[in-house]
């Protein structure tokens, strides 16, 4: 299984690009925290502490795609670098004037709208950098990298906390927003890599019915994570469980890594429509069993079971996007990947926790259910088209991007 991987990091350019990019992603995990811990040190109250998370959050899905547009026309240096500086003065504004409304909002939409599209670039690198033949096992380890994104983003927020206060926390996600864009934006592949020539359409990737429909499908996943990251909360109120929530996500992000590990090592047969759907109907089970809201013992294993099939399933997705995106568009359709998980994430929180409001934990997880249900259904109608794509051409750092 190793040995796939090993293979994969030894190639020139993949290890730099994959920490560097891993890095700079942490800010997006640690600013759910950072911002509202920040506020409430300064005095600020619930409400105005979610008004500029809320802020934060549309912010950067609502900017993911453009700067994704940016980057198909412009190259990945010219857009990397300047979000990097404008998300981190929107951090640092925060962090000077945390009692300032004004200058929180304004900070938050900034730091949330100048997000280095890092996720796209490093996406749309991959079939340049990746050894023949292991295209399919480099978007696993970059699924493997995301989920310990999530992992590693909150405990620097403890740390920085611990040792010195949330408001440097906000400093310490400024600083590596900025060190983990200079380490992607200064390497060959990110400097020489240019789209292929594309169509004026405003619509961009969204021109392609069949993409539209692949990334349609993932608002349905994202909206089961969600309804998984409130419900343990509720969950582990009433149970006693060791570590709480956190030790129970912990426990679906492992499962996640693990299937996609496993699912990287080595080739599989099958279409990646079929080997999609089989993880969907995977999904549908995991988050079905949860209904159950069975005692801690047996949670244990449905979080690891509905982690499991997570990860492999976005595998195949970058995959599909790479593959579906019309020629210079590809960088866009992968942040609107990105802005429609984390949408239907966001749906997916505020209807469980209305549904925990008026009902209980096992109404709620089948909110979860619903939503990976719904991604099953969807991949199962476009499943014929996603067959047809054609497969993308490597088109980064190719001989006609090395003369711009």
């Amino acid at each position: 299984m190793l040995m796939s991987f090993l293979i994969l990091l030894r190639s020139p350019s993949v290890t730099r690009l994959l920490l560097g990019s891993w890095v700079g992603r942490l800010p997006s995990a640690m600013a759910a925290l950072t911002i509202p811990l920040a506020l409430r040190e300064a005095g600020s109250g619930y409400g105005f502490v979610g008004a500029a998370a809320g802020s934060y959050a549309i912010a950067a899905a609502v900017g993911s795609p453009l700067l994704g547009r940016l980057v198909d026309r412009w190259g990945q240096t010219r857009v990397l670098v300047p979000t990097a500086l404008l998300a981190a003065a929107g951090f640092v504004a925060i962090a000077l004037a945390p009692s300032q409304p004004a200058a929180v909002l304004v900070g938050a939409v900034l730091a949330g709208s100048m997000t280095p599209p890092l996720e796209p670039c490093l996406r749309v690198l991959w079939p340049a950098i990746a050894p023949e033949g292991k295209l399919e096992s480099a978007y696993a380890l970059d699924s493997s990298a995301q989920e310990l994104v999530f992992v590693a983003g909150p405990l620097v927020v403890t740390g920085s906390v611990a040792v010195w206060s949330p408001t440097a926390a906000l400093y310490v996600q400024a600083l590596l927003g900025l060190f983990g864009v200079a380490v992607v934006a200064s390497s060959r592949p990110s400097r020489q890599w240019r789209a292929e020539a594309r169509s004026t359409d405003w619509l961009g990737p969204l021109r392609s019915g069949r993409l539209v429909t692949l990334l349609s499908a993932l608002i349905g996943v994202g909206f089961a994570i969600g309804t998984l990251n409130v419900l343990v909360v509720s969950y582990a109120e009433r149970w006693d469980v060791p570590g709480g929530a956190p030790s129970l996500l912990a426990l679906n992000a492992f499962g996640s890594l693990a299937g996609v590990l496993v699912y990287g090592s080595r080739s599989w047969p099958g279409t990646l429509a079929n080997r999609g759907l089989l993880f969907a109907a995977g999904l549908v089970v995991g988050y079905g069993l949860l209904v159950l809201v069975p005692p801690p013992g047996y949670m244990v294993v449905l979080m690891l079971l509905t982690g499991a099939f997570l990860a492999p399933m976005l595998t195949v997705t970058f995959v599909l996007v790479g593959e579906l995106a019309p020629p210079g568009t590809t960088t866009e359709a992968f942040a609107w990947l990105v802005t429609l998980f984390a949408a239907g994430t966001s749906l997916g929180s505020a209807a469980v926790g209305n549904v925990l409001a008026h009902t209980n934990e096992h109404w709620a997880a089948l909110c979860g259910t619903a939503g990976a249900l719904v991604t099953l259904t969807i991949l199962a109608l476009g499943r014929k088209g996603f067959a047809a794509g054609p497969v993308a051409a490597p088109v980064p750092a190719t001989a006609d991007a090395a003369q711009h």
